[in-house]
């Protein structure tokens, strides 16, 4: 039987396969793993497996082989990937993902190293499907956690490096959108979880606040889901200032160009979050349902308003140390414990660390 390879690596790989198929914040926070690899390791072939949805994010990526699967496809598309593999051998994947789909799409690869999350960060019998797991760390931020699998290869990766390309076509379609001469707060209202979503008259206020008291534009952005439209427009309704609402009308590529214009972005926890925070745009994170500790935009702690320990209480009995790494609280009313006084107070302190 062939020995099992050992980690950290003596020597840059030729080859590593990544595998994270989703979300937009997580797919995000695989970002600086990328970056570590091409300038450490900048002969080192990478390929990316990843969502049809994500790879629109994630294809002005350059350097990067991306392979692009459809989370509908079933089976078939298990067979496909298998197929489009053949013939090839890893010296590494890195299996940043653990639900079973993304387990599934891993078992398609072949390669000498599968290196996973440790035991207690997985799920749905990851560790059957890997050769190696990253040290086991508890509270441990998810930037810090995808950047723990280039530190196990071999890579200095203390912390992250995003360098998040923003398009000249995304950008001209921003400066026809928004005003040059004023200060940008984009409101991202909403995450793929409903109960991560805070209250339309809630971000009203806030919205209005940010116009009337520092003269700023107020963006709304989302995607065209029927309810992200919806608590665009109850939101857009409940202003007395008048917003720009691009909720549903902004592709991938111009939300990149938009965050990236954006002086101030409040959000829950989602997707647009995390990308402000890799374009190094300051974020007020809304935490009730999640624990900023673990999700927030690592550049913006200090910004979010976090009520998950007043969560964990209300709902759950205990103490936020007490519950399961990355548990989610979804009971009604959960967002509610975020006052928009909070908000408004992180809102003034964030425009105070703004360039003049």
């Amino acid at each position: 039987m062939t020995a099992r390879p050992d980690l950290p690596l003596d020597s840059p790989p030729e080859t590593i396969c990544l595998i994270r198929l989703s979300a937009l914040g997580d797919v995000t926070h695989a970002v600086p793993v990328v970056r570590a690899i091409q300038h450490q390791w900048p002969a080192t072939r990478i390929t990316w497996i990843t969502s049809s949805f994500e790879y629109k994010l994630l294809s002005a990526l350059q350097g990067v082989r991306f392979v692009v699967t459809d989370k509908k496809s079933g089976w078939p598309g298990y067979r496909r990937l298998k197929q489009e593999l053949a013939g090839e051998r890893f010296d590494v994947m890195l299996q940043m993902q653990t639900s079973a789909r993304a387990n599934l799409t891993g078992a398609c690869v072949k390669a000498d190293i599968k290196l996973g999350w440790d035991k207690y960060r997985a799920r749905d019998f990851h560790r059957w499907f890997m050769t190696h797991q990253i040290p086991e760390t508890r509270f441990e931020h998810q930037v810090q956690g995808h950047l723990s699998f280039a530190r196990t290869i071999g890579l200095d990766a203390q912390q992250p490096e995003w360098d998040f390309p923003v398009t000249a076509e995304a950008m001209a379609f921003v400066e026809q959108s928004v005003p040059a001469d004023k200060r940008l707060l984009l409101i991202s209202p909403c995450s793929n979880h409903p109960a991560r979503n805070w209250r339309a008259e809630r971000y009203a206020a806030v919205a209005d606040y940010a116009a009337q008291q520092h003269s700023m534009t107020v963006l709304l952005s989302g995607g065209p889901s029927a309810t992200e439209v919806a608590i665009g427009t109850a939101i857009e309704s409940a202003m007395q200032t008048r917003p720009i609402n691009l909720i549903g009308k902004d592709t991938l590529p111009q939300l990149v160009a938009l965050l990236a214009r954006a002086d101030l972005v409040i959000s829950p926890d989602s997707g647009p979050a995390h990308l402000a925070n890799a374009l190094a745009t300051p974020v007020i994170g809304l935490h009730a349902s999640t624990w900023s500790r673990r999700s927030g935009p690592y550049g913006s702690l200090d910004l979010c308003v976090d009520k998950f320990a007043e969560a964990a209480k209300k709902f759950r009995g205990v103490k936020p140390e007490e519950l399961r790494w990355g548990t989610r609280i979804a009971n009604e009313g959960v967002m509610d414990l975020v006052e928009v006084d909070e908000v408004i107070e992180r809102l003034d302190f964030a425009i105070e660390r703004l360039p003049r």
